[in-house]
Order: C-alpha cells, then structure tokens, then sequence
C-alpha cells in the first residue's frame, strides 16, 4: 500500500515562505505522476501543482505560478513544494497525491489520483 506522509505546514504572514515535504514509500512502479493540491474550508479540492517523474516537466496553476516549485527529492523519497510570496488566498489544508503512470493532459485534476496523503495545514495571515 503505498504511504504518503507530508509535513512543514504552519502559520506565515503575507509574503513568507513555507516548504512541504511529501515523503513517499511503497511505490513500486517505474513512472509516476505526483501532484500538490490543496483544500480551503468550504471550497473544493484543487490542484496546485503537478510533476512527472520521468520527463520531469512541471505544471502549476495560474494563481500559483512563479511563486511555488515542485520537485523530487529521489535520495529522499520525497516530493517538495516551495511556496514563496505566500497570500491568504493560500491558506487551506495542502496535499499531496500520487498515480501510477506519466501526467497527461492539462491542469492537476484530483480525480486522476487514487493515492493521498494526509495533509499538511498552511495559514496565511494578512
């Protein structure tokens, strides 16, 4: 059963920066689509941002963009996202996921995986 486990949420004010790890185990498969995504109360899931860990491309949503990277930390097993220039229209509980396969097709859709973590709390403050 693969296990994700992510961490480094907190409480920042407008404008800090925060790192979430996602470390990862169990997973077997050769190619891999891992994705942050994030949940305000009263909102939906979306997608944040999206990495495909054979060609390594990235995909970010618009609101996020130039602000927040995602990457592999192979040696680690774990996935990193950071978030920079943060806004409380960032806040929410963040993430993240993982499907068998390579990414494909536009945006990070939710339903597309079938494996999540917990979830880390992120807040905003103005």
């Amino acid at each position: 059963q693969v296990q994700l486990v992510e961490s480094g949420g907190g409480s920042v004010q407008a404008g800090g920066s925060l790192r979430l790890s996602c470390e990862y185990s169990r997973i077997t498969y050769n190619s891999a689509c891992m994705g942050w995504f994030r949940q305000a109360p009263g909102k939906e899931r979306e997608g944040v941002a999206r990495l495909d860990t054979v060609s390594g491309n990235t995909y970010y949503r618009d609101s996020v963009r130039g602000r927040f990277a995602i990457s592999q930390d192979s040696a680690e097993n774990a996935l990193r996202l950071e978030m920079n220039s943060l806004k409380p229209e960032d806040t929410g509980m963040y993430y993240c996921a993982i499907r068998k396969g390579q990414c494909f097709g536009a945006g990070v859709n939710p339903s597309n995986f079938p494996h999540w973590g917990q979830g880390t709390q992120v807040t905003v403050s103005a």
